[in-house]
């Protein structure tokens, strides 16, 4: 039962401090005490006559949050479960498979903790499965194994209603269990924003709908914890180490000279993984053979992620979209050098690949895997690095391989602006990751921080 009748008021308790006098009404129900503070007599007065006059009435107080049935809005009305599972389908038809998986793994924590009592009689990881998997995702739900609806009805009795929003106390305690892992640690910062940012719109989204009156979420400095864009310096790959490791991966038995071709083209011109692997042959501006100016030129225009077959809407593992922050028929040319060049060419005449063909191809055709390009680079570099350096965070992910290359185009002195071009993205949010990796030029600046002479010497007499 959510409400009850078991409720007393007290007298207002005024507190004198040195700069202002509070006025706080205090009540209890169910013997659970609450308080509600006011800056001035009169509405403390109003407030406490409102509590008053609703016990005289014979209404009924909600456990949740203290407060008069009808002061409430709709959400007592409205079981938590429910609600997250309109909010999961209302995100699915605007967000992408990345989006959507985020979106059901907060839920599922949000759902487990709002439950009434833990589960008893299925396995915590079996609820964790069916909530992620199924109850938060569109396409699978109807899909449900019946020992998967099983769990889900149980899920849905015994959830707690969306008031649980409207109490402080609660909020707080879902936050708090939201913002750990299994173990019981804290969650990453990273891990804690992507929580709070995806419950802010299942609230903004309840406001809209008229579930809830106001965001209860924490708000301000301190709300979140911090976390920093800055690529970490140690992560990136010093172009002798990338030789190596490259040409580790080109000596592989199987499909090494493909791979080989894959990691140069991220090497030499920047993309994000998932924009190497939607190239196709067209998009490859290769000079005759004979040219002086051995440059080719990339085209980049579309990235397919790997998402999972689960996530996406036709079921495929990868899906297909436009350039990250981009608008959708934007595209970007970043020239290749002589290498690359020599490189492309020579992998699209061994592989016989024709134009409309794609550039990067799996053992089978299509797409080239994720699973195998990450399973070559790590093989790679466990074998060319050291053990300190393989457990280091140099080159740990495909991505440090991009962040060295723009890196390094910075350290060359390339313009902000045409690095951020190359790379797709805006010259502030360029500075604000690379600007912590930028070295070398320090004997040049402090020669031009010299030419500006010192301060003229000043003599006593002045």
């Amino acid at each position: 039962m959510d409400s009850t009748y078991d409720v007393r008021v007290y007298k207002i308790l005024t507190y004198k401090g040195k700069r202002k006098t509070t006025y706080t009404v205090r009540w209890v129900v169910n013997s659970k005490p609450h308080r509600e503070p006011f800056a001035t007599y009169a509405l403390a007065d109003a407030f406490r006559s409102e509590l008053v006059s609703a016990t005289r009435r014979g209404e009924a107080f909600s456990l949740a949050t203290g407060r008069p049935v009808s002061h409430q809005s709709g959400a007592s009305a409205v079981n938590w479960y429910d609600f997250a599972v309109q909010f999961a389908d209302a995100q699915w038809e605007r967000t992408s498979g990345n989006s959507r998986k985020t979106t059901s793994k907060v839920l599922m924590a949000t759902t487990i903790a709002m439950l009434r009592t833990p589960p008893t009689a299925f396995k915590p990881v079996d609820v964790r499965t069916a909530l992620r998997e199924y109850a938060f995702n569109t396409r699978r739900r109807k899909e449900a194994p019946p020992q998967v609806a099983t769990i889900l009805k149980w899920v849905e009795r015994n959830t707690l209603s969306m008031a649980v929003w409207e109490d402080p106390v609660k909020v707080d305690e879902v936050l708090l269990a939201v913002g750990k892992k299994l173990d019981g640690t804290r969650a990453a910062a990273s891990s804690v924003k992507r929580t709070r940012r995806v419950l802010n719109a299942a609230v903004e989204y309840a406001i809209k709908h008229r579930i809830l009156r106001a965001n209860p979420l924490p708000k301000g400095r301190g709300a979140t914890p911090k976390t920093s864009n800055a690529v970490d310096r140690r992560s990136l790959i010093h172009p002798h180490r990338m030789a190596r490791i490259l040409a580790r991966i080109r000596r592989r038995p199987r499909g090494g000279r493909r791979l080989h071709a894959y990691f140069s083209t991220i090497y030499y011109t920047g993309p994000r993984p998932e924009e190497a692997a939607a190239m196709y042959v067209d998009d490859v501006q290769l000079p005759p053979a004979d040219a002086e100016d051995q440059w080719c030129e990339v085209l980049f225009h579309t990235a397919e992620p790997e998402v999972g077959k689960n996530w996406t809407d036709d079921g495929e593992i990868h899906e297909r979209r436009g350039l990250k922050g981009r608008a959708e028929e934007d595209t970007r040319a970043v020239p290749g050098p002589p290498a690359l060049t020599k490189i492309l060419r020579e992998h699209i005449r061994e592989e016989n690949l024709k134009p409309g063909d794609r550039l990067f191809q799996g053992e089978k055709g299509g797409i080239i895997a994720g699973s195998v390009t990450r399973r070559a680079w790590r093989s790679a570099r466990k074998e060319e690095l050291t053990e300190r350096e393989y457990e280091s965070p140099m080159g740990k992910r495909i991505y440090d391989i991009r962040h060295s290359r723009l890196t390094k185009w910075l350290n060359d002195g390339i313009p902000p602006a045409q690095v951020a071009y190359w790379a797709g993205n805006s010259v502030p949010v360029l500075l604000a990751f690379y600007a912590g990796c930028i070295s070398g030029q320090l004997p040049d600046l402090k020669r031009r921080m010299e030419a500006q002479e010192d301060l003229p010497e000043v003599t006593d007499a002045g």
